[in-house]
C-alpha cells in the first residue's frame, strides 16, 4: 500500500501553510525573535507603489530609508524616555529599541524618484514603478 502525500487542501497542509505564515509575519508588532515592527499598508496603482508605516513619536533623524535590491528597507530607533518617577509602571504597552523591516517589491521601480514623507506619525514612501514594470495596452486586430 502507498502513501500519499497530502495536497494543499488537506486540513494539515493548511495547518502548515497558516504555522509558515505565522513566522514570516509580525505579531502585534513585535517579532518574534526579538525588537519590534511597525504597522505598515502597502498600496499600489497602475503607476506607483505607496508603502504607509506607523511611526508615531520618532524624529526624522532616527529614521532610515533604503532600497536594497527588491526590497524597501525602514528601519530606526525609539529611545525610551528615562523620566524621574517616583512611580512605578501599572502597565507598559509602547514598544522601545530598534525596529528593522524589509518589505518585497512586487517590480522594479525609479530608484532615483522615491520619495518619503514623514507627517503626523506616518511614514509614507512612493516608489513610482519603472517603465517596464507599468506594461502596455496590446490592441488586438480583428481579421
Amino acid at each position: 500500500m502507498r502513501r500519499q502525500r497530502p495536497n494543499d487542501w488537506t486540513p494539515l497542509a493548511r495547518l502548515r501553510d497558516q504555522i509558515d505564515r505565522m513566522f514570516d509575519q509580525p505579531m502585534f508588532g513585535l517579532d518574534m525573535f526579538g525588537g519590534w515592527n511597525p504597522a505598515v499598508d502597502v498600496l499600489e496603482d497602475k503607476d506607483k507603489l505607496v508603502v504607509k508605516a506607523e511611526l508615531p513619536g520618532f524624529k526624522r533623524e532616527d529614521l532610515n530609508v533604503t532600497l536594497q535590491g527588491d526590497h524597501l528597507v525602514l528601519s530606526g530607533e525609539r529611545k525610551f524616555e528615562e523620566e524621574k518617577q517616583e512611580a512605578e509602571f501599572y502597565r507598559s504597552e509602547r514598544f522601545y529599541g530598534r525596529f528593522h523591516r524589509a518589505i518585497p517589491l512586487p517590480f522594479s521601480v525609479e530608484q532615483e524618484n522615491i520619495q518619503a514623507r514623514y507627517k503626523d506619525g506616518v511614514l509614507t514612501v512612493t516608489l513610482p514603478k519603472s517603465e517596464k514594470s507599468r506594461g502596455r495596452q496590446i490592441e488586438v486586430a480583428v481579421e
